[in-house]
């Protein structure tokens, strides 16, 4: 009988080379049904009227404010997109899974025209009450509601652990689709290498389902695309002051950072 080239040969009576096979195939089908094939299960509509104190509740030991850390990504999201971009009071800006809008708020006003995306429509509704002059669309989970090439600066901060593994491929594909050429696309994620991440992430609700993915797992789908212009780890420290952002910025390569980005620039 002709073996197939992915099979494994064995002597005869290597009972514990079976064994051992049985074993990795096990672990193998249980990690694709617990991870690989996972679906989205949180209705983050539930969430409209207390996403921020759901979010604070979760980070409470910190001793920092959720908005503390909000508004810390933003600036580095603007700084970013200044240090590559070359006037950001003109750039046409997507932020994809925007949530109620709470970054929106604190970088709308240094981009041109600001666009977001989200699948769930009372926190888009919530969104537009926050920031009147976003534009905000609803999302089917599939394909970004966008002609290619739209949008100069593409930013997503803390979605993609929400979505399934077997989708972060097509979400990058669509963040590389509606960015212009020249344009720049981002990716802000939790790190699951710091225990503190990973212990706000287990106390809050509706990161039930979240999959943590490493900062090498976006630089990867990142590098099928995009030419990687910056990748680094952040919030070492929670609180800031000129000498803390030194410290922070030199601390970017160790991988103890809370969270993490990868920058890519669309050629």
């Amino acid at each position: 009988m002709q073996r197939s080239h992915n099979q494994v040969p064995f002597e005869k009576g290597d009972k514990g080379g079976r064994k051992k096979l049985a074993k990795k195939r096990s672990f193998a089908r249980q990690y694709y049904i617990t991870y690989i094939n996972k679906t989205m299960s949180i209705d983050f509509n539930a969430y409209k009227d207390n996403y921020l104190e759901e979010v604070q509740r979760s980070i409470a030991f910190i001793g920092k404010s959720a908005d503390y850390f909000i508004k810390m990504k933003a600036q580095f999201l603007v700084n970013l997109a200044q240090r590559y971009l070359d006037d950001t009071s003109i750039l046409n800006a997507l932020d994809v899974g925007c949530g109620i809008g709470l970054t929106d708020s604190y970088v709308i006003s240094s981009f041109g025209e600001l666009h977001a995306i989200d699948i769930a429509e009372d926190l888009l509704r919530k969104a537009a009450q926050n920031n009147s002059s976003a534009h905000y669309h609803i999302y089917n989970g599939n394909v970004f509601p966008f002609p290619d090439n739209t949008f100069d600066l593409v930013f997503t901060i803390g979605v993609m652990h929400h979505i399934p593994p077997v989708d972060w491929e097509n979400f990058v594909q669509e963040m590389y689709r509606v960015t212009k050429k020249g344009g720049i696309a981002i990716v802000f994620e939790h790190n699951p290498y710091n225990p503190l991440t990973r212990l706000a992430v287990k106390r809050c609700k509706f990161d039930a389902d979240a999959v943590l993915l490493r900062k090498n797992t976006v630089k990867k789908l990142f590098n099928r695309r995009l030419l990687l212009l910056e990748q680094g780890y952040l919030f070492f420290f929670p609180f800031c002051n000129t000498m803390i952002s030194c410290l922070e910025n030199k601390l970017k390569w160790l991988p103890l950072g809370a969270q993490y980005y990868v920058a890519g620039k669309k050629m």
